[in-house]
């Protein structure tokens, strides 16, 4: 039986790579949960300090099999029961994460693309909210993160219209972060997991969390949430190794895990 999730293991970091490339990586009920595992495996092992999440074949991801639910009439408990605990997963890992999209991401594909912290993409790559296309709204965190990435008003015309976009769009929208070529695009997420793995890995999970609360919260909820997270990065270790690299001069060797 093939692996519908493929796991490779680099000093530091793992590249977690969607593997149904005749469905476009469309998921199904097992290729959820065989993710939520490799997600589990990755946090667990204390040696993984960044998580990348990748394609096989043509696509990073078409989302839903609409096969794996067809005649399925309450849709809400495939949400709670597959893509909603993936996608708090993802927003509550103890590692950072990159998604390196190539192809197509659609639907949920797109939503799963949009929960990583840092989104790379190549010129192939296009993001599709194809939920409108079927009679949908969009879901799997994908009507949290498009207003709050692009504004409401690409928001609405993304999701309503259903049109694909580019690479070159999302990324000047502030959609992803980075477009670089497809040839590109392996070494770029390998390069980016490498220096996130060399990374204060608790604090950078805390920034996180700190600008998602921040999205929502006032100014005075908000500075009480960085005093809270600062007090805790302060008496973390690799506040003490960063500041005694910055007074030697030397690059900090952080070790540590939240």
């Amino acid at each position: 039986m093939t692996e519908t999730v493929l796991v490779e293991r680099h000093p530091g970091w793992r590249r977690l790579v969607l593997n149904r490339p005749d469905r476009l990586n469309a998921f199904d009920a097992a290729m959820q949960a065989a993710l939520a595992a490799a997600l589990d495996e990755a946090e667990q092992d204390r040696s993984c300090r960044a998580v990348v999440l990748a394609g096989a074949g043509r696509a990073f991801s078409a989302g839903q099999d609409l096969d794996a639910v067809r005649g399925e009439t309450d849709l809400g408990r495939v949400l709670e029961e597959g893509w909603n605990p993936l996608i708090r997963r993802l927003a509550g890992l103890g590692v950072p994460t990159v998604a390196a999209v190539h192809g197509i991401a659609a639907g949920a594909g797109a939503a799963l693309a949009l929960a990583c912290d840092i989104v790379l993409a190549a010129r192939s790559a296009r993001f599709l909210m194809a939920f409108a296309r079927i009679g949908l709204v969009p879901d799997s965190g994908a009507s949290w993160h498009l207003p709050r990435l692009i504004g409401s008003a690409r928001a609405r015309a993304v999701a309503m219209l259903a049109d694909p976009v580019t690479a070159d769009q999302a990324a000047s929208w502030g959609m992803i972060w980075a477009v670089m070529e497809d040839d590109a695009l392996a070494g770029e997420a390998a390069r980016t997991a490498e220096r996130l793995a060399a990374g204060p890995t608790a604090a950078l999970v805390a920034t996180r969390t700190a600008l998602a609360d921040g999205a929502a919260a006032t100014l005075e909820a908000q500075l009480a949430r960085e005093r809270d997270l600062q007090r805790a990065a302060g008496a973390h270790p690799d506040y003490a190794e960063g500041v005694a690299a910055f007074l030697a001069k030397r690059a900090p060797r952080f070790t540590a895990r939240a």
